[in-house]
């Protein structure tokens, strides 16, 4: 959709961001003491540039994820997929999932896709939300032509109970559910853009727990 914007549009805009103080694993009674869930993915590093197949430039799938270390008390685990460079009052919300088993290890490529009535859970228990399109599943990275690289930040929450919200939250909804519920929290960035090159780095001096 973005993708029609024109690219004189995009660099007007440039400089009109979400922001990553926005995101929402920094905010208050959210962001963990430390970063100690282990986030990554085998298809990029963090902080590197997401492959085309992964965006609305191609076939849109999400990517593949691992995790680990979820600490003792761990109830279920969260993943929430924002754009803090979004042209937005508020970051973009890309993929939400929760109630993921505390004993799961990851998600598989292209497995962020609404997999039966909307709104139920899957087998596991878990269950795929909304995202700012308002449709359930992978919301594929789509920035203007022109704005620069945005940063898509995947935030992955450990949490002391299991998530009880409506069928389909926002983020907002989804934020006060987690509230004093986050035992620990892991973070893996990817950048995407249009004809220019990615900005590596930046979201490591952006991002920081509020209370860290």
């Amino acid at each position: 959709m973005l993708e029609h914007l024109p690219r004189w549009l995009g660099s007007l805009l440039k400089s009109v961001r979400a922001g990553h103080a926005k995101l929402t694993i920094v905010e208050e009674n959210i962001a963990p003491g430390e970063l100690t869930l282990e986030l990554s993915s085998p298809a990029f590093a963090s902080g590197a540039r997401l492959p085309v197949r992964f965006t609305a430039d191609g076939e849109g799938l999400s990517p593949p994820l691992v995790w680990h270390g979820a600490p003792e008390g761990t109830a279920a685990l969260a993943l929430l997929v924002e754009d803090a460079d979004a042209p937005l009052p508020s970051p973009l919300v890309h993929a939400l999932v929760w109630n993921l088993p505390v004993d799961s290890t990851g998600l598989a490529e292209g497995a962020i896709v609404a997999d039966g009535p909307e709104g139920e859970a899957r087998a596991d228990g878990s269950n795929v939300g909304r995202n700012s399109f308002m449709f359930e599943g992978w919301l594929p990275p789509d920035p203007p032509p022109g704005h620069g690289a945005h940063d898509y930040v995947f935030q992955l929450f450990a949490l002391s109970e299991r998530v009880d919200v409506l069928s389909n939250p926002g983020r907002s909804e989804f934020a006060r559910a987690i509230k004093g519920r986050v035992l620990a929290a892991g973070l893996l960035v990817g950048t995407y853009s249009r004809g220019e090159p990615s900005s590596e780095g930046k979201i490591g001096a952006m991002v920081r727990p509020a209370n860290a």
